[in-house]
């Protein structure tokens, strides 16, 4: 069974692959190249402060749940230095349970800063991830980005061991900077020593998608789902193969990941592409 958040994620599944095409990142024609690249265009990093994102994110939700989150910040702009951290966890908690990744990730980002601890600083990079790679302000994603990498090299600074800040550090660099294959680079260190690890092989997919390597991408959705057959990856896959041309093997592919889904929003996508692929 699916919740919420997850069912939220894959209706949006096929929102996310057709923006994907449009993220080229220049640099990673041959994941295996380890030289970094220099042409790619570092993004301007603005100054975001978490009144803005809160702002803009409660325009977004109910106006009761609203209502309770600005309650919070007058309490904690009126809090003195030990009571904060409770209230920065309180708030990031109340955007996770509305499903709003910027602000929550922000609230992570300062509990981290307060209480500097591994996992702390994986949990505000794991959220600022998710914050960048969903944003639609194209505007503040390098922001994001900038961010998530500075959590995930605290973490690793606490954990210099960490596959997870390792993978989520690889991830940010070739999304957001102009060294991508620096992250490639990560993400190969970390399938070198983990070959199932299913963060590090699930994003070399996924930018192998990007600069059209979709032989490649193939043979990381298959390592993922061997250890998480979940319908993103199922769909992934099903998206590699079909611009491989390989239409049979995409639609079983489309098949597995409406089965697993059992989501109309992405049902009724699945069967239309399917319908396409037979023609």
């Amino acid at each position: 069974m699916f919740n919420a958040k997850q069912i939220a994620v894959l209706v949006l599944i096929a929102v996310l692959v057709t923006a994907l095409f449009s993220l080229n990142i220049k640099g990673l024609q041959k994941e295996e190249a380890s030289k970094p690249t220099t042409d790619a265009k570092e993004q301007a990093v603005v100054a975001i402060s978490l009144e803005q994102v809160s702002e803009t994110a409660k325009q977004t939700i109910n106006a009761s749940l609203a209502a309770e989150i600005t309650s919070l910040e007058t309490a904690l702009k009126n809090a003195d230095e030990p009571s904060k951290l409770a209230l920065y966890k309180q708030l990031a908690l109340k955007w996770d349970d509305v499903n709003v990744a910027t602000p929550s990730a922000f609230y992570k980002e300062l509990v981290a800063q307060t209480e500097s601890s591994y996992e702390n600083w994986v949990l505000a990079g794991d959220q600022l991830t998710t914050a960048y790679q969903t944003t639609q302000d194209s505007t503040i994603q390098p922001t994001l980005v900038q961010k998530a990498i500075t959590a995930y090299q605290s973490a690793l600074k606490l954990n210099p061991g960490s596959l997870n800040a390792k993978t989520g550090l690889g991830t940010a660099y070739v999304s957001g900077t102009p060294n991508p294959m620096q992250g490639i680079t990560l993400l190969l260190e970390v399938v070198k020593q983990d070959p199932k690890n299913v963060k590090a092989n699930t994003n070399l997919g996924l930018f192998a998608m990007r600069s059209g390597q979709f032989d490649k991408a193939v043979t990381r959705f298959k390592t993922v789902i061997e250890q998480k057959p979940d319908p993103e990856a199922w769909f992934y896959l099903a998206t590699s193969y079909e611009n491989l041309g390989q239409n049979k093997d995409a639609i079983l592919a489309y098949e597995k990941s409406k089965e697993l889904a059992a989501e109309p929003g992405l049902s009724n996508f699945v069967d239309q592409k399917i319908k396409a692929l037979k023609k």
